[in-house]
Order: structure tokens, then C-alpha cells, then sequence
């Protein structure tokens, strides 16, 4: 058995090795020759499948360890046999505080007060929902919109798209990429989108670069309609506009849900299920440790200020958003690079605290971080 894998994929080196032939390839350079006699493939969005790379080969079984599935042509795989799973919700932790550092960073630098904000979900899946809690228990007032689930589900706790934008001073987007249908989202994000957004109101993408039109957002800034922009994915990855890029208050290298513990679950996911359907002993598979964060123990009693200012103190102690914006802004060419080798970064359930406010700690641990009565 031989299996293909993107070599920037962390913490799989050596898994499957006692039961196939594994070959480590940079996911951009994975190609129909790279997948000669090979079974399997695990790979990240780098890597399209479809016809052009598949046609040919012996591919059984494509593993993405990333949370979407655009990148892989669904239908012309099915039609061909070939397996292909997924890791949905993996690194939904991950983008929650990533977000959560994105709105400290609101917060502080533009004078927001949760309180009498609104915030905008767009897409309420695993990502949307957690971004969602977060945000309540910051103190925003939250509106969803989530067409899909709403037909599922009833309109009850949903609001339409223009009502959204029409009354959030923040909008937040959390769908997947869609190019077809009532509910497609490629450039869902467009003029008449921003037109439609209350006026000042401040947008976060975090989704995929292809659901926005960023020549609509470029305006929207130029305008002022738009205060102000947080961006982690882009159109043209790697290859980013290096003036959209500037104009940003917050940019980043598509690393919103690249947490150690969100790469971990993808890659326990997508190994799960190939142990599934090649009959392999790794069905149970976990990693064994992940590294500890610097100063895992926070001590919010050191802290001085409201409620509000010392949880944004504890969310900055093991998140800074602006470190990885200032490492972008600096280098926009090194993207790609800053992507592959992002430092590991532990999520809130990570860090312990200690203090004696109550009514902090509880906000805390709902947000997910350890107390030791927990």
C-alpha cells in the first residue's frame, strides 16, 4: 500500500509507515506523476482533485485534514469510486479564538464596547456556533444567519442576510465555498453585500478567500463605509493583494484554525477513517502529547481593570493576533512560508487560571479554559 502526503501536514510523520509506503510531497507539487502506484492520498487546500490530477491513477482514498472540501472535485470522484472524507469541525477551537484575539483587538484599539455592539454570524455551522458563544459571553449582542440550517431547522433564531447587515456593527463569515444553488457563496461577500452593511461596520473573514470580492471591499474601505477589515483568507493565496493586505487592520497567512490542537484533530480525523476503509489498526488513534504553552498558568488577580479589560488580558496571554498580522504586513511574500511553518499554538483549554472573582472565572471557563475545581 502506498500512501501520498502533503509533507506540511504536521504530526503524521511516522503513523502510517508501519503498514504502507508513505511519500512525503509539498502539497503545491503534487501532481498525476507524484500519485503514480499510490492508494491513497492526505492532503490540505493546497492540493486540487480533480480530473487533471486523478485521471489514471490508482487513487482509492483522498483525505483532506482541513475542515472543507472545495478543493476536491466531489462529484468526478464519486462517480470513480474514490473515497473522500473530511475533517469538519477540527479546527473549530482554533478559529474561535483566533476570533476571540481578533475582537480584544477591536475592543481596544477601536474603542468598541461589547455591550452595546452587535455582532453578525454568517454561517452557523461548528466554526459560526462557537464563534457565536464566544461572543456572547464577551457581552456582544449576536445575530445568525445560516440559510441551509434554517430550512432544516425553522426560522426560529435566525435572521435574514439583510437584517443582518442592516443592524451588525461587526459581520463575521464562517461559510464553506459554494458555487451553485440558492445558498452559494462565492463572492457572497460583494458591492451590494457592503452596501447593505450598517454604515462604519467592521468585516471579519476567516471562510475562504474566493467568497469575498476584494476590489468590493478595497472600496468599501476607500469610501469609508467600512471602518475596518480583519483578514485571514485571501483570492489569489499565495499571492495575496499586498494593498488589500495593507489597508487591514488585522491580516494574517490563512492561520485562523492552525492551532496545534486544530491540526491534530484533522489529522486524528482524516486518519481514523483511511484506518476505516483500508482495514488498518489505527481506528482509536490519538497523538500522544501535544508541547505545553509558554505560562500556562494565568493568575487573573494580577490583573487590573473592569471585568471586560482583564478577560481581554487573559484571551491576549495566550493569543496576540497582532503578532502574526505584523509578521504578514512585514512579509508579504513569505506567506506561504508563514503558513508552513506557523509556531505551535495552544488553544484556551490549554491554560489554567487561577483568581478569586467568580463571575470572571466562570466566563473564562465557559470560553474553555482550565480552573482547577474543573
Amino acid at each position: 500500500m502506498k500512501i501520498i502526503i502533503d509533507k506540511n501536514i504536521p504530526y503524521i510523520k511516522g503513523v502510517l509507515e508501519p503498514w504502507a509506503s508513505v511519500e512525503y510531497v509539498e502539497g503545491n507539487r503534487i501532481n498525476n506523476n507524484t500519485l503514480s502506484g499510490a492508494d491513497a492520498l492526505i492532503i490540505r487546500t493546497r492540493t486540487r482533485c480533480g480530473r487533471d490530477l486523478l485521471k489514471g491513477t490508482d487513487i482509492k482514498f483522498i483525505g483532506s485534514a482541513t475542515i472543507g472540501t472545495d478543493h476536491i472535485d466531489l462529484g468526478w470522484c464519486s462517480e470513480r469510486g474514490i473515497k473522500c472524507v473530511s475533517a469538519p469541525g477540527c479546527n473549530s477551537g482554533s478559529v474561535m479564538q483566533y476570533l476571540a484575539s481578533a475582537l480584544v483587538y477591536l475592543i481596544m484599539q477601536y474603542g468598541i464596547r461589547p455591550a452595546s455592539r452587535t455582532i453578525g454570524i454568517v454561517g452557523v455551522g461548528n466554526v459560526g456556533s462557537g464563534v457565536a458563544r464566544m461572543a456572547e459571553i464577551l457581552g456582544f449582542n449576536v445575530i445568525l444567519n445560516d440559510p441551509p440550517r434554517e430550512k432544516q431547522e425553522g426560522n426560529l433564531g435566525f435572521s435574514s442576510l439583510k437584517s443582518l447587515l442592516n443592524n451588525s456593527d461587526i459581520v463575521s463569515i464562517h461559510v464553506p465555498l459554494t458555487f451553485k444553488g440558492p445558498d452559494r457563496t462565492y463572492q457572497l461577500v460583494n458591492e451590494n453585500f457592503i452596501t447593505q452593511m450598517k454604515d462604519q461596520c467592521i468585516l471579519i473573514n476567516t471562510s475562504r478567500g474566493l467568497v469575498a470580492d476584494e476590489r468590493a471591499i478595497m472600496q468599501g474601505l476607500a469610501k469609508r463605509t467600512i471602518r475596518a477589515v480583519v483578514l485571514d483568507v485571501w483570492r489569489n493565496e499565495p499571492d495575496i493583494d499586498s494593498r488589500l493586505l495593507e489597508a487591514a487592520a488585522i491580516g494574517t497567512a490563512h492561520i485562523a484554525g492552525y492551532s496545534a490542537d486544530g491540526k491534530t484533530n484533522g489529522v486524528k480525523m482524516v486518519i481514523r477513517q483511511l484506518s476505516e476503509y483500508f482495514s488498518l489498526p489505527l481506528k482509536e488513534w490519538e497523538y500522544e502529547k501535544l508541547p505545553e504553552p509558554p505560562d500556562p498558568l494565568i493568575d487573573i488577580s494580577k490583573f487590573t481593570g473592569t471585568d471586560l479589560e482583564i478577560i481581554c488580558r487573559t484571551i491576549y496571554h495566550t493569543y496576540s493576533i497582532e503578532n502574526d498580522s505584523r509578521m504578514l504586513k512585514e512579509n508579504p511574500t513569505m506567506f506561504e512560508k508563514l503558513r508552513n511553518e506557523y509556531p505551535p499554538r495552544r488553544e484556551f483549554h490549554a491554560f489554567q487560571i487561577k483568581g478569586n472573582n467568580d463571575l470572571i472565572i466562570d466566563k473564562l471557563k465557559s470560553l474553555g479554559f482550565k480552573y482547577p475545581n474543573t
